[in-house]
């Protein structure tokens, strides 16, 4: 009895009360050092920089610089052309996010009920997301094509005439379209994580309390997908904003000038092929508050309805 009682208070081993420690205090500063270097390289200098430049008007050549004060921020902020891409800008975001995230959604509630070759039916939804934006833009110049593209053919079948690159609403529709397709993929491979993750049990138990599948999925199987839906629509929002950058350039790119585009291709257009260094900058500037804006309002308001346990 007594020597049961002594073996089994016995503390356990050292192997498995092993911690990391360091030598020295450090060591973990050289581990964070490279990494903390591309930050500060890529990011902080490059953000230093924009806002020293908006605050000038540079010489296209390089050869010398004014300062104007907010002389750029005015210009760009009295622009009329300039609030009409901001406008194009946040329903292209809108559009974008709430579309991929709700077919993402949907394809991801459909794979995770098949039984029978689901692997063929998931590798076929994902294979997309390993596409390069300009690529998907160039397959989506090709679908669009008034030529040969089969979309506009089928579109026609409607009475709708496209016309991509000379129609402003229908190249704003066709970057709409090849930009959610894109991102399709990247969502259902999460949402589809997260109904793989709710435990048999919770869903035996939904099942028996509702009848009804559309209030099941609405009542308990969604809200324990809230954190990983409101991770992608960080994810989706900063995509639309930036990351549609190389769709946008191939569909637009040697059109005609009335064709839509959002903020961060105004930023290359004026600052790469306008020589507009300083108002680029302060285009940057202002696109930085921006998303600092909107990542305040998701995080002070929209996670509050999200339940992380």
């Amino acid at each position: 009895m007594f020597g049961l009682s002594k073996s089994a208070s016995r503390p356990p081993e050292d192997t498995d009360a092993k911690r990391v420690q360091f030598n020295s205090r450090l060591l973990p500063y050289l581990f964070l050092a490279p990494q903390m270097l591309i930050i500060f390289v890529f990011f902080y200098w490059p953000s230093v920089q924009a806002i020293h430049s908006s605050f000038y008007l540079e010489d296209p050549f390089g050869f010398g610089s004014t300062f104007v004060g907010l002389a750029n921020y005015t210009d760009v902020l009295k622009s009329g052309e300039y609030l009409g891409i901001a406008r194009f800008t946040a329903v292209f975001t809108a559009l974008v996010t709430f579309f991929s995230l709700a077919i993402g959604l949907l394809l991801a509630v459909k794979a995770d009920g098949v039984i029978r070759g689901n692997a063929t039916y998931k590798t076929l939804l994902i294979w997309v997301y390993a596409i390069a934006p300009p690529v998907a833009g160039l397959m989506g110049m090709m679908m669009f094509d008034q030529h040969i593209g089969p979309l506009v053919k089928f579109a026609a079948f409607f009475g709708w005439e496209i016309k991509v690159g000379l129609n402003y609403n229908d190249t704003a529709f066709a970057m709409i379209v090849v930009s959610v397709w894109k991102q399709i993929p990247y969502n259902f491979i999460f949402f589809l994580s997260g109904l793989q993750g709710i435990p048999v049990s919770v869903r035996e138990a939904a099942l028996m309390d509702c009848r009804s599948g559309f209030r099941r999925f609405w009542t308990v199987i969604l809200p324990l997908l809230a954190p990983t839906a409101f991770f992608l629509l960080i994810i989706n929002t900063t995509y639309a904003l930036f990351d549609t950058f190389g769709v946008i350039d191939v569909m637009v790119k040697d059109k005609a000038a009335n064709n839509p585009i959002t903020l961060v291709y105004k930023v290359y257009m004026d600052g790469f092929r306008g020589n507009d260094l300083g108002g680029s900058s302060a285009q940057s500037v202002i696109l930085m508050i921006i998303v600092f804006v909107l990542t305040i309002f998701q995080f002070r308001f929209i996670e509050r309805r999200v339940h992380y346990n």
